[in-house]
């Protein structure tokens, strides 16, 4: 029985083996008519065998290419051919598809798999392109797939017509009868893409997320660059400055920016404590961790960003500088920090939310906007929740229209109509201060300009909010026109009033309208009229930069308290601890002579107006608001002349009894009260013929009707100011050593 049984069961076996081999046999026809199905596992048109699955080593192998194989011999590969396939497989990493390769060489061992003399293309079906002899598929393979094929870190992604991607049914509904359309494989995550053009933006979306390594055989590989910018480390993806196409944008340029917007908070810091301060575009979280880090407990800091990459970047920040990660309600409580050393106590709270919901949502005390481009689509939101007397700073880098080089767009952003002027850059800083006050206004606040600059890359603009709608109204009162004349440059805000003028050019110093024909002026605006600095908070922003060591703030701050002051750098002086009390600004902070401490003005309080009367009186009869605009020494110098040194010339105006300051908006303009006309006359008065250069400057010869309001002084008492400055430059270009020292950015453009 048991002799019997066992010969049952060799008997059962043979017939599973007999009828295993009939189904290989008909999986076998089945792939060689419809390509697909069988014991071959198919992953984007990439079949890998059995045989080399079961020898672990998972190499592809093209569809077409095993069924050249198997048809041409007709037996099992022999080891000879292992061999191949694994040379071949060596050359690139695994899970890539047989389409991308190093060398044009390598697509071609692909085809020399098979042993006949005529071998398919390796990328291409056999209805579409048939054996042929080595010289002609080279020449197929050469320039039909290598030579429009996509370059990426030393690899090919040749173009592929393999039924690789869902055929499109036609309009029968048979699927066979469509044509299969040629395509790409993505080296990164393998995604199928038709056009070349495509295919290379589709590479370049992935190299801007910092996705550089195929995502399927390896994690995100640690090619993050670490950036220090005061005394704060940072990490970046590769592409860090390329603006609008990474998560992680960081700009370098942008470092001045940040240590001014450092110093407005620290000085916020001062006045009361602690205060809950928000970055709204965090990008990198640099600004935010700066803020933690240098100030501490006096600040609540939290980073907002609507980007989930950005996100985890800023997390990643944060404990790359040892600080705690206080996550929103939805993500979780807390997180703890990460690292050796010695632990930051401060937290900073991130959050993914878009800038307006979570301004919505939440109250701060200093909110910062730095969006790529204009910030009119944030400004209803940060002034809807922020506090009284708290601070709204914004970097706004959309200067082609603020620039006046794209007129319709800041028409469009800002409901303003400008030109091209020679103070172009404060009709900048004026016009995003006027969309400020509107946007306060409608939420029944009004603001008090601490700061205001225009550089090369950036417009930064920082207010005090002042509740109420009697301090609205009288910010909206500061928005006026501007009437420009086109010829001499002269400008002057229309008078306040509804009456419409008989004759709007009689408002303009300038006589042009009667001399020239035609019209000669424009109205631009509206714009803010009001002053663009605040002595007294420029000053406690100096002495924070000097405390922190903010090297490239500091010239910039002193040329802007100059500025603010309407004086030139040889009377600058810091204000001692007493001088520094009795400073007043926005006519609610005061501080007093006698004590350091800070005394705050309630609104609605009998002896918070009493103070704020004093105050405004006090600041009416010692200081005056600082002239509007400024003059471009260049654009109004005399043809054939040398015009005299810059701060020479600063001291003729000062000494005709005028008003006069550099500014930062352009390091050959001048800031005065002085008409036009008499700038010019001033200029004209000591400028040197060009012939006579070497000579000692002095006054000139100037025409009969031509009169100066104060007399200036004569030429025997420039010997004064020749002992003064040294003889060495006597020419026309302005001393460098001498002015005051800002940074390169504001060169004008």
């Amino acid at each position: 029985m048991a002799a019997a049984e066992a010969a049952e069961a060799a008997l059962q076996r043979r017939q599973e083996d007999e009828e295993k081999e009939e189904n290989e046999n008909h999986n076998h026809n089945h792939n060689h008519n419809h390509g697909g199905g069988g014991d071959t596992a198919a992953l984007n048109g990439v079949v890998v065998s059995d045989k080399v699955k079961s020898n672990n080593l998972d190499v592809k192998i093209p569809e077409s290419e095993l069924e050249t194989e198997e048809k041409g011999t007709g037996e099992e590969p022999t080891r000879e051919s292992d061999g191949n396939i694994l040379d071949v497989s060596s050359d690139f990493p695994r899970d890539k598809h047989i389409s991308i390769q190093r060398h044009l060489a390598d697509l071609k061992k692909l085809a020399d798999l098979r042993e006949d003399k005529k071998k398919p293309c390796p990328l291409c079906p056999e209805e579409k392109f048939k054996a042929c002899y080595s010289h002609k598929l080279h020449r197929h393979l050469q320039n039909l797939h290598w030579k429009v094929s996509v370059e990426f870190k030393g690899y090919r992604m040749c173009i592929c017509h393999l039924p690789c991607r869902p055929v499109k049914p036609n309009l029968a509904g048979d699927q066979t009868l469509s044509k299969m359309g040629a395509h790409y494989h993505c080296i990164i995550c393998s995604a199928t893409i038709t056009r070349r053009t495509d295919m290379i933006g589709h590479i370049n979306r992935h190299v801007n997320k910092g996705e550089t390594e195929s995502r399927f055989i390896t994690v995100r590989a640690p090619t993050n660059e670490v950036i220090k910018e005061s005394a704060t480390d940072v990490q970046v993806l590769p592409n860090h400055s390329t603006p609008q196409k990474t998560d992680s944008y960081f700009n370098p340029k942008m470092k001045l920016n940040r240590q001014l917007i450092f110093c407005a908070l620290a000085v916020l810091a001062e006045e009361r404590k602690p205060i809950e301060c928000l970055d709204a575009f965090g990008a990198t979280g640099i600004m935010g961790l700066q803020w933690a880090k240098h100030l501490r407990s006096s600040v609540k800091v939290t980073i907002n960003d609507c980007n989930e990459n950005s996100v985890k970047i800023i997390k990643e920040n944060c404990h790359l500088n040892k600080m705690k990660v206080k996550l929103n309600m939805k993500e979780g409580d807390s997180d703890g920090t990460v690292g050796d050393g010695e632990e930051n106590t401060d937290t900073i709270e991130v959050t993914k939310m878009d800038a307006n919901v979570i301004m919505h949502l939440r109250s701060f005390d200093f909110i910062h906007l730095d969006p790529f481009g204009t910030s009119v689509n944030y400004l209803d939101s940060a002034f809807r929740n922020v506090r009284n007397l708290g601070i709204v700073s914004l970097t706004s880098t959309d200067i082609s229209s603020l620039y006046a080089k794209a007129q319709h767009v800041a028409l469009r952003h800002y409901g303003c109509n400008i030109v091209r002027t020679e103070y172009y850059k404060e009709l900048a800083a004026r016009i995003v201060i006027a969309a400020v006050t509107r946007a306060a206004a409608r939420c029944n606040k009004g603001i008090e300009v601490l700061l205001a600059v225009a550089l090369e890359h950036f417009v930064l603009v920082v207010v005090r909010v002042l509740r109420g709608p009697s301090t609205a109204d009288d910010s909206a009162k500061k928005i006026r026109y501007l009437i420009h004349c086109q010829w001499c440059e002269e400008r002057i805000f229309q008078k306040e009033g509804n009456m419409v003028e008989e004759n709007p050019y009689q408002q303009l110093p300038c006589d042009c309208h009667g001399s020239m024909p035609g019209r000669t002026a424009v109205v631009l605006g509206p714009l803010w009229s009001g002053s663009l600095f605040n002595t007294g908070f420029l000053r406690r922003m100096l002495l924070e930069a000097v405390q922190y060591g903010l090297d490239e703030a500091q010239p910039l701050l002193k040329t802007l308290v100059c500025e603010a002051e309407c004086t030139t750098l040889k009377h600058f002086s810091t204000h001692g601890p007493g001088d520094e009390n009795k400073q007043e600004e926005c006519g609610v902070y005061i501080k007093t002579s006698n004590t350091s401490a800070e005394s705050y003005v309630v609104p609605g309080k009998r002896k918070g107006e009493e103070v704020m009367r004093g105050a405004k009186r006090q600041r009416a009869e010692h200081s005056a608001e600082h002239p509007a605009f400024y003059y471009n020494v260049h654009r109004h110098s005399i043809r054939g002349k040398n015009m005299p040194k810059l701060n020479k010339f600063l001291n003729y105006l000062s000494e005709a009894g005028y008003r006069v300051s550099r500014t930062h908006f352009d390091p050959m303009g001048v800031r005065t009260n002085a008409p036009l006309a008499q700038f010019k006359t001033v200029l004209m008065k000591y400028s040197t013929p060009t012939y006579t250069g070497g000579q000692a400057e002095g006054p000139v010869q100037l025409p009969g009707d031509v009169q100066v309001e104060e007399e200036v002084p004569a030429a025997a008492d420039t010997k004064e100011e020749d002992a003064e400055f040294p003889e060495e430059d006597k020419s026309g270009v302005a001393d460098a050593v001498s002015t005051p020292s800002y940074p390169t950015d504001c060169a004008a453009d």
